[in-house]
Order: structure tokens, then C-alpha cells, then sequence
């Protein structure tokens, strides 16, 4: 009953934010979106934006991560990007909003775990240091974040994959040199 209960919450939240913007919708409006009191709201949430990093963080979690899981930056990247135009309307809502930021820190911490995912599979056959991983992790994923954050600025206006194909073909072998370069195994 209580996940169903969070579930039907977060559902509804997103409802909301597909019609409006984030700073439009309140908790009373959540609740009775959902047919729930403000209590039941707040025993799941203790605020709107712990509800907001909660979703980002499932929904960004569930679409990188599901089977089977990327195993190059070009699917990484259409993912993401197949993902912001089915919720274009939700995330230009959050994208306007004042708590922009927030947006901006929860969903660099999700891209960059499934980056890092991404990194350490490359990685596997090679005697990586730790820290090497998490640079390179760090790197991918604020030129990820960057570039989405870039297209999502300009309106999501040319074509996605087009413009993630371009992206791949200019990048394309650049996260295996680096892991290479990392533990001196360059080739000639």
C-alpha cells in the first residue's frame, strides 16, 4: 500500500508537470491530484523538491540503466536525449524553474553514475587506477551534461540523433585512449 501510495504521488506530480511549471504546482495540488491529504504527502516527502530530486534521480536511473545497458557514449547519449523529448514539456518545466540548479545537481549525480557504469566497463581489460576512472567519469560527464544542457537552452531544436551522431563520429575512440593513456598501455 505505501509504494502504491508513493507511486500514485509521483505519477500525479508529473502529471502536473507536464501542464504547468515547477513553480506553479504546489503540494495541495499534488494532493489532490493524487486524492490524498497534505499529510500523506508530507509522511512520503518533506518538501516538493525532495519529491522532484526523488523522480529525476528513478526516472534517469530507470531509462540509463535499463537492458541492456550502454555500452558506448552514442547510446548513453541517445538515451538521454530520446528521453528529454518524450518529456519535453516536464523538463522544460523544471528547466525554467527557479530551482533550475537543483535540476542541474541531480541529474549530473544520475548521468554520472551511468557514465562511470560505462567507464569501468571500458575499462575491464585494463589496470586503470581508481582515481583515472573518476576523472575520465567526471570529464565524459560534464561534456554530457553540457551538451544536453546546451540543446535544452537552444529549444531541443535539431535533431537529436543527427546531432549525437555528429558528436560520436568527432569523439569516437576517445574514452578507450584516455582509459589506455591512463595505464601507459598507448598504442603505437
Amino acid at each position: 500500500m505505501a509504494q502504491t501510495t508513493k507511486n500514485a504521488i509521483r505519477k500525479g506530480f508529473l502529471d502536473l508537470l507536464e501542464q504547468r511549471p515547477l513553480d506553479k504546482i504546489s503540494v495541495v495540488d499534488i494532493a489532490d491530484h493524487c486524492g490524498v491529504n497534505r499529510n500523506t504527502f508530507y509522511y512520503y516527502y518533506c518538501d516538493i523538491y525532495a519529491l522532484v530530486r526523488e523522480v529525476l534521480e528513478t526516472e534517469l536511473d530507470r531509462v540509463l540503466n535499463a537492458p541492456p545497458l550502454c555500452t558506448s557514449w552514442y547510446q548513453l547519449m541517445m538515451r538521454v536525449t530520446a528521453f528529454m523529448r518524450a518529456n519535453r514539456r516536464a523538463v522544460y518545466h523544471l528547466y525554467q524553474s527557479s530551482q533550475r540548479d537543483l535540476l542541474e545537481r541531480e541529474y549530473y549525480q544520475v548521468v554520472y553514475g551511468a557514465v562511470e557504469d560505462l567507464v569501468r566497463r571500458t575499462a575491464e581489460d585494463l589496470p586503470v587506477a581508481e582515481t583515472d576512472v573518476q576523472s575520465i567519469a567526471a570529464l565524459y560527464t560534464a561534456t554530457l551534461v553540457g551538451l544536453l544542457q546546451s540543446w535544452l537552452h537552444y529549444g531541443m531544436k535539431h535533431d537529436e540523433e543527427q546531432f549525437v551522431e555528429r558528436v560520436t563520429r568527432l569523439t569516437e575512440g576517445t574514452l578507450r585512449h584516455a582509459l589506455e593513456r591512463s595505464c601507459g598501455v598507448e598504442k603505437a
